[in-house]
């Protein structure tokens, strides 16, 4: 993807590309990279499927199974609009059998009202009668992303939803929306515990053979809750991972498809348009301007962005490589980059609990690449989107390269911005996780100083000998910053990469990070 949003784009536009606590840090999850695409040696233009990659499921959507078994009856959950004529369109409620689920992201139906069959995408469906068919469902979604879905203002008090303990594997946790006298709305959170031989309850004089009993009894008397179960929150539908079914193995499209709209940014290599595939699905499009990168290197960065999915990943759709200049296709993300999000859009007016929200997002999918053994190089507030809700996602990341030791050296004279860089990077050449790590810590310095350019008032070779000296950025006067929040970027910024902490600990300190002014979390907290 070329070094479009590095700190040669223009500060401010949407980028380029897409792409007291004690520090016990647990190890990185060095998984491995399992290929998901193969070069298709028939048709160059194309690529195969190998086996199912390791995709994080958008947490809404059923689990899929462990084992294909046809026959079997699923009620749609969200409604599709078919995309190719092996497509099938149904609306919420609309029950099908399943023909086969083989494919990891298209299943093969037939619909039970109208009789047609066809491809569905299998994450918005559930299996009939089941807990996940259930609107008040949601999973495995964390207990902060569960307060910022039932916060939104049109969910009235006594919004619920139900979701996947994050302590207790067999539980789960009941989130609903109160008020105080005061008339500030915020959430409160129930254990539902598992029963030795099956059923479940909240409180010992209450117990139900089923969540949905549970609901149903709730639903008519609070019974000791904060207040009767009103309404389900709404579910943000799930990520459809292709432009359509036929384009699952194929991620070369003819460039007529595309319309480009609205001129979103320029950088130094090529411009982002706001733009939409076959009228009717909108896309962001990075055009690649001539001389500025080999089409195989652009290709081998698409394709390394194609095969890894992360609802805190921007998603690669497609890239049109035939002519100049070259296109590559991603969703679109309605807000643009935080950078400019923070600076001059309504991230100027984002509480304490919102940037944490951000953070945390930031870090679920540095996790991610992390557990893929990946380097970003270049995270920093321009090269996170923000999406509707300030759901926040990382982009420009075709930059990482699978590592096989420790850490990437890039070749010589090849530019990074400074200010961004861990010193080992600068100094030697030496990009890693952890190099990333310290990045990160620079990106939460952005973010909580909303898009305030780091180490104001030094230039880059200033920045580089005072770094190197043991410089670290003060903690701002001018911003409200927690002293823990800025405690753990100077963990970032230790000199020694293996003293920094991992993604892994970064993303659970912010989802579990509670603000201090917040009303304190009951016993009944999972």
């Amino acid at each position: 993807m070329g070094r479009c949003c590095s700190k040669h784009n223009v500060e401010g536009r949407y980028p380029i590309a897409y792409p007291k606590h004690e520090f016990q840090m647990p190890p990185g999850k060095g998984n491995g990279l399992e290929a998901r695409y193969a070069p298709d040696p028939n048709r160059p233009d194309r690529t195969v499927r190998r086996q199912p990659a390791d995709i994080i499921r958008t947490p809404t959507a059923p689990m899929h199974p462990s084992s294909p078994r046809s026959g079997r009856v699923v009620v749609a959950v969200f409604p599709y609009e078919a995309r190719e004529v092996t497509d099938v369109s149904f609306v919420k409620g609309d029950r099908m059998e399943v023909l086969d689920d083989s494919e990891s992201d298209w299943w093969r139906v037939r619909h039970l009202r109208t009789g047609e069959e066809g491809l569905i995408p299998w994450n918005f469906v559930a299996e009939e009668k089941s807990v996940e068919s259930e609107d008040w469902f949601f999973g495995k979604v964390s207990r902060k992303e569960a307060e910022k879905l039932l916060l939104q203002e049109e969910n009235p008090r006594g919004t619920f939803l139900i979701r996947h303990s994050e302590h207790n594997p067999n539980g789960f946790s009941l989130s609903v929306k109160d008020w105080e006298e005061s008339q500030n709305y915020h959430i409160k959170h129930y254990k539902i515990k598992p029963l030795d031989k099956g059923g479940y309850f909240i409180a010992t004089s209450q117990t139900f053979a089923t969540l949905q009993a549970l609901v149903a009894a709730y639903q008519k008397n609070a019974l000791g809750l904060c207040h009767v179960l009103a309404k389900p929150c709404p579910k943000p539908k799930p990520q459809i991972w292709d432009l359509s079914s036929e384009l699952r193995d194929q991620w070369e499209i003819d460039r007529k498809e595309i319309q480009l709209l609205k001129k979103l940014g320029q950088g130094n290599f090529g411009e982002v348009w706001y733009g939409m595939w076959r009228n009717n699905i909108e896309v962001a499009v990075k055009t690649l301007r001539q001389g500025t990168m080999s089409t195989q290197a652009f290709l081998q960065e698409a394709a390394l962005m194609k095969k890894f999915r992360h609802d805190r990943l921007v998603t690669l759709y497609a890239v049109c490589s035939h002519e100049e200049p070259i296109y590559i296709v991603t969703e679109f993300m309605s807000n643009g980059s935080l950078l400019d999000f923070l600076r001059n859009g309504e991230g100027r007016h984002l509480q304490m609990g919102d940037l944490v929200w951000i953070a945390a997002q930031v870090a679920s999918g540095m996790e991610y690449l992390e557990g893929k053994q990946l380097i970003h190089r270049d995270l920093a507030a321009r090269n996170v989107l923000i999406g509707n809700h300030n759901i926040a996602k990382i982009c420009d990341f075709g930059l990482a390269r699978v590592i096989e030791d420790d850490e990437y050296c890039p070749r010589q004279g090849s530019r990074f911005p400074v200010k961004w860089t861990a010193p080992e990077a600068i100094i030697y050449g030496r990009f890693s996780i952890k190099s990333d790590v310290w990045s990160y810590g620079i990106f939460l310095m952005e973010l909580f100083t909303y898009g305030q350019v780091p180490y104001p008032g030094m230039h880059g070779r200033e920045v580089i000998e005072q770094v190197d000296k043991g410089y670290r950025m003060p903690k701002p006067s001018t911003h409200q910053i927690p002293d823990d929040i800025y405690k753990l970027m100077l963990h970032c910024w230790d000199a020694d990469p293996e003293r920094r902490p991992t993604f892994e600990f970064l993303n659970h300190y912010f989802e579990d990070f509670s603000i201090t002014s917040e009303r304190p979390y009951r016993e009944v907290i999972d």
